[in-house]
């Protein structure tokens, strides 16, 4: 498995935010997409894009096979509940793993949800997602979506090896359509896919991110 850059690495926290000011968008206006029901919040927060992602996300659709499409889970989440997921899987962590320094904990909290300063997901430029086939139906991706590194043993990491051979092909063709678009992967989290945040910018040696942290209008 290849080296895995984690969200909190400083190198990540060390990429500028240069603003563009485009407006998160509603996924489910048009139909385009299919958008499940597990993570969506009354306010329908969660179903908000960065429009530049969602053109992304729509072209990669264009590029899979018959018979398949790709299933929307979580797209734009507040800052505050960033913030407590992180600090509740660092909590987690810390109650197995005792003899671990804060620092350690801060890290290996990364490798599942994203420090509240870096996160793509409050600057609406990060997606969780899968694919279904023609009827809705979720395919076989190796695990259920959100799965942690303990909880699957590993098997969330995108190369994980330890799925498979049918989890595998279906990881590679959502993997194929989304870096297509442009799109990249954090590599611990086989359904998380980002653009133009500050992950997205180290990976593609851009000199800034487009998108920053923001509050939904």
């Amino acid at each position: 498995m290849r080296e895995i850059i984690l969200m909190s690495d400083p190198k990540v926290a060390a990429i500028p935010v240069r603003e563009c000011g485009e407006r998160l968008v509603d996924v489910r206006l048009g139909g385009s997409l299919l958008v499940d029901a597990r993570r969506q919040d009354p306010a329908g927060a969660s179903a908000h894009l960065r429009e530049g992602v969602l053109e992304r996300l729509l072209e990669a659709q264009t590029t899979l096979p018959r018979g398949h499409r790709l299933l929307f889970v979580e797209g734009y989440r507040p800052l505050s509940l960033q913030r407590r997921y992180f600090e509740e899987y660092a909590a987690q962590l810390r109650a197995g793993r005792p003899e671990w320094s804060d620092e350690r904990i801060h890290s290996a909290a990364s490798r599942y949800v994203s420090p509240p300063g870096i996160a793509p997901h409050s600057a609406g430029a990060a997606i969780d997602l899968t694919l279904a086939d023609a009827d809705g139906q979720e395919l076989d991706l190796g695990t259920r979506m959100n799965a942690d590194p303990e909880e699957s043993e590993g098997a969330c990491y995108t190369e994980a090896d330890n799925i498979s051979e049918e989890a595998r092909a279906n990881r590679e063709l959502l993997g194929a359509a989304l870096k297509g678009a442009g799109l990249v992967n954090y590599p611990t989290e086989w359904w998380h896919w980002s653009f133009g945040d500050r992950y997205w910018a180290l990976v593609k040696e851009a000199a800034a991110a487009r998108y920053g942290p923001r509050d939904l209008d």
